[in-house]
Formats: structure tokens, sequence, C-alpha cells
């Protein structure tokens, strides 16, 4: 007769498993309350003490732990002397292990979990019996996940064990829970101990990708075992094309300016830089005007807002060449409208953020940078200004609308802005003034000429920056300060006309 032992924390589609064992002929041995589980559903089992010949003990930290569990499961059928050793010590072989974890990564996510609580939850005979099964899968048949059961059953009644192949595959499935078990400890335990020389990071396949940045490149998208819902490893995508490693780049970098606005608000990007942004007291208004701010650079752009999106914003889009739009939802005839352009990669993102650091990881060549994401968003008061004009209402209002842009575009970063909107971005040049003049002929060639507002994500180190913008109509910017010359911005300021604010914090974009 076929033995198996079950031992379970996560009990879901343990009952209709064991008892196709059971129809089948199998031996079933349990632990504990999992054994209690299938006897009150009428499920005979033979209990691991009767197995052992010995007591659980020490409140169950020890029972499983025994030769007669690990000998039945290691020893290797194909050699007479493991043959004779498990027959001289009164060893049965035992021939399927279904095991799964003590929930120690939901005990330590709970509010105000002791560690005394933790360390309850760390699993020892679980990983020991799933790593003893699938170092023998040759012989045995290991499962850690009920949605495994069904096809064990099903290869079990066909052909009276399971194939090879799926032993296999099974063994390393549970090497990977394993794994990932032990990971989540060592992280937790290390933390503890203030050891920060070690990084565990989990994560599973989401998507193969078609390739990388060139189609040279081999790639694919992993998603974080623990993120958060505000990312697009979690968004549904509703419609077209699958997505490219370059539209997850760009779609990544919308979701993170989209989480710095509570009042509606529309942004659209290129080369994962905004090229038009715009508030507005509906979404329909903020997507028209983040469009007007830039109508060349939004060609094959993405579209993001943080509002649903509605059927005169999805007509207004529906002329225009884009690679994605992004929104936590959409009207069903928002949907209809978009549904006409097939290959338009349409994204539902749920927006709700949580008050934990986001952390961000940059791979890089034999290692990787590690680091807070840049969700800080200053609150702009008249009092930081430095000069001798002070700004108004509405300068006050466009600063902290462009100081907010100008942290999500890459450095040297210079926005302009003029009415809760975009006219001109000047992003990543080697100089700061080469930026800001970028941005200025930009709003020039849209017609704004007077009352702009400048947003630097960087001191200004010299005062060319604010002469120029004084002869393209700015009349007043926001800077970080800090530079050995901030002296001289403000004179120049001051001489000009401009009023100006320090921030104390920058916020570059590399």
């Amino acid at each position: 007769m076929k033995r198996a032992l079950v031992s379970v924390s996560d009990k879901s589609g343990l009952v209709p498993f064991v008892k196709g064992l059971k129809e089948l002929g199998w031996e079933i041995i349990a632990t504990g309350g999992t054994q209690k589980l299938l006897e009150a559903e009428g499920v005979k089992t033979t209990g691991i003490s009767e197995v052992t010949g010995f007591p659980e003990i020490c409140d169950g930290r020890v029972k499983t732990l025994h030769p007669k569990v690990h000998g039945a499961l290691l020893g290797r059928r194909d050699l007479p002397s493991h043959l004779k050793e498990l027959k001289d010590n009164g060893i049965e072989f035992i021939d399927l292990v279904c095991v799964n974890l003590y929930p120690f990564a939901r005990t330590i996510a709970k509010p105000g979990v002791t560690m005394e609580e933790a360390v309850e939850n760390i699993d020892i005979g679980g990983p020991s019996m799933l790593r003893s099964a699938a170092k023998n899968w040759r012989d045995v048949t290991v499962v850690c996940n009920p949605e495994d059961y069904d096809k064990v059953l099903d290869e079990i009644r066909a052909g009276g064990n399971t194939t090879p192949e799926t032993r296999l595959e099974l063994s390393a499935k549970a090497y990977t829970h394993t794994a990932e078990y032990d990971c989540r400890i060592a992280t937790y335990m290390r933390a503890q101990a203030g050891l920060p020389e070690r990084m565990f990071l989990e994560y599973e396949l989401k998507q193969p990708l078609r390739y990388g940045e060139n189609p040279h490149q081999s790639a694919s998208f992993y998603r974080a075992m623990d993120s958060e819902p505000f990312s697009l490893a979690y968004a549904t995508q509703i419609q077209g094309k699958e997505l490219s490693y370059n539209n997850i780049q760009d779609a990544t970098a919308a979701l993170n300016v989209l989480r710095d606005f509570d009042e509606p608000f529309c942004v659209a990007l290129k080369h994962m830089n905004p090229c038009g942004a715009a508030v507005g007291r509906t979404i329909g208004e903020a997507w028209k005007a983040a469009y007007e701010s830039d109508t060349v650079s939004i060609y094959g752009g993405i579209v993001g807002v943080n509002r649903e999106l509605t059927a005169d914003v999805a007509e207004g889009m529906k002329p225009i060449f884009l690679e994605i739009v992004i929104a936590p939802s959409y009207t069903p005839e928002a949907l209809e409208i978009l549904s006409s352009k097939k290959n338009l990669r349409v994204l539902q993102v749920d927006m709700s953020r949580s008050d934990a650091p986001v952390q961000q990881y940059v791979g890089m060549n034999g290692g990787m940078l590690v680091q807070h994401l840049d969700t800080q968003v200053e609150e702009l008061k008249a009092d930081m200004c430095v000069t001798r004009l002070k700004p108004d209402a509405a300068q006050l209002s466009d600063m902290q609308f462009g100081w907010k842009i100008v942290k999500h575009v890459k450095s040297n970063a210079i926005v302009v802005v003029r009415n809760g909107h975009t006219i001109g971005v000047g992003a990543g040049q080697t100089n700061r003034v080469g930026s800001a003049h970028i941005a200025l002929e930009q709003s020039r060639e849209a017609g704004f000429t007077e009352g702009l507002v400048l947003a630097s994500d960087g001191f200004l180190p010299f005062a060319d920056t604010v002469e120029l913008a004084a002869g393209y109509g700015v009349a007043a910017i926001v800077q970080p300060g800090g530079s050995i010359r901030d002296e001289e911005s403000v004179a120049k300021a001051d001489e000009l006309g401009i009023t100006m604010l320090f921030t104390g914090v920058r916020h570059f974009k590399h």
C-alpha cells in the first residue's frame, strides 16, 4: 500500500485531494490539526506518533523530525544497502508528501506583531520534509501548492503514480517554496538584529517580453511579491498589444507622476519624461490642457489620468496615436470609444496609496542600487520667498504645480508652467541653462511670453538662468537653493522684478 504524509497550514482543497488518495487505496499519515480536519470529514488517518512511536513534544515543535519520517522519504529504492537499512529499522517508505508551511509572511505583516509571535510561526519540520521528499523526487511526489492537487490525482488515477517529469517539476516547486520561505525569515531576522549587509528579493515572472530596449536584447518582466497595488506589475490590461520593455518603463514613470496629485490631473509622457501635464476642475479639463501643452511630443506617447476616464476624454484621444492609456477606471462609453483603436494598450491601475515607503531598485552591471522612491512633495509657502517681490496666490499655485512636475523630469530639469499646466519642458541636458533654453523656447513657440513660472529640480549655479528666463517672460522661479552663488541669482531676480522661492530640497532624477 502506498503512503502519503499530509501536514498543511493552508487547508484549501485538501479534503477532496486526500479523499481521492483514499479511494485509490493510499494510507494517509497526518499531523495535529490536519488529522483533526480530515477525521472530522470522515477520512481515516494514521497519526504521525503512530508512525514514529514518539509523541509530539514541545507544543508541536517536534513531531516529524524522526528517522521513520526522513528515512522513509530519503531512502533510495534502487540501492540494496538503503533497502536493508530501512527494513532492519522497521521503516516503511512514504511515497507522497503534501506539506505547506506556517504563514510566516502573513504573521509578520500583521500590525503590532511581536518577535515572539513571528518566531513561533517559523516552520521547521515542514521545510525539512519538503526538502527530503524533493531530494528523492525519482521516487517521492512532493506537493506544496493546492493548485497541483488535481494534476497529481489525475496522474495517479491514470497510471498508478505521478510521472517522473511531474515529480521533477514538483521537486523544483518545493525547493522554490522553501527558498522563498527562508528568504522572508532571513530578511525579518536580519532586520531584528540590525544586519543590513545582505538583501533578499522575491519576484515572480509576470510575463516574458519580446525584447528589451532594442530588438537584439532579451528581456522579461518580473513582479515583486509584496508590492503595493499602485504599480504596473499589478495593472489589468483591458485591451491592446502586449506591453514592451520600453512601454513598461514609460508607464511606470507615468504612475510615479500620478502618485503626487490628488486633484484631477493628466500627464502625457515620452521616453519617461512628462511632455504635457495639467490639473483641472474635471479630468476632461485636465486632459485638454495637458494635450494642448505639447501637441507634437505626445505623438506615440503615454497618457495617464488619476480619475475615471470618461467618454469626452476618450473622444479627444481617438484621433491621436498613443501607445498606452492609464486610468483607475473607465466608463463603459469610454471603453467602447477606445476599443476602435485595436493596438492601443488600455491599462487599469488601482491608485490607492499606502503610507509605507516604496522601495526602488535599479540594476547595474554587477550590482543593484536601492533607494526609497521619491514620493516627497513639499508644500510651498510664501515665507520660502528669498526676493523682495513676493508671489501672489496664482503664482504660488503655479509654483506648486511646477515643483511637482519638475521632480519627474530627467535632470538637469527645467519646467515652465502657466495656469496649472506645462508649457515648456527641458530635460536631461548637461547644463541647466541649456535645459532652461529648451523649455523657454517651447513656451515662446506656444505663444506664452509673460507671467510664466519656472521650476528647477536643482539649484541655479549662476545668475545666467534667471537672466535668460526674464527675457522670455518668466515672473516667478522656484528652485531648491543651496548654491555658493545663490546671492547672485537672488540679486539678479530682484534686479529683473522676479519673485523666487527656495524650497531647501532638490529632486534629481537620473
